[in-house]
């Protein structure tokens, strides 16, 4: 199969570059990264462990890197949302 896409100047160059990076090139390299490619149907996390392990693979856990204390964090967003106002229906 024969697939003609049209990159963005940025998206080749980052291409070009990381394909040279790993010794490839650029096609043999779109070829590496669509083989790795995680398959989408895996199940749901159906417990904490699981959810933990999922956002783990996906890279989420450690992503927010200018949030020094999570729990900090997670208390202030806590604190906000309880004293928040529920909006008022609109007067007629």
């Amino acid at each position: 199969m024969t697939l003609t896409l049209n990159l963005p100047r940025e998206l080749e160059v980052e291409l070009v570059s990381e394909a040279e990076t790993q010794g490839l090139s650029p096609t043999e390299y779109v070829l590496f990264l669509l083989g790795e490619r995680k398959p989408r149907k895996q199940s749901m996390p159906v417990n904490g462990a699981e959810l933990v392990a999922y956002w783990e693979r996906e890279g989420v856990i450690g992503m927010r890197s200018d949030i020094a204390d999570s729990q900090a964090y997670a208390r202030e967003l806590r604190a906000s949302a309880e004293h928040r106002h529920p909006k008022q229906p609109y007067a007629k």
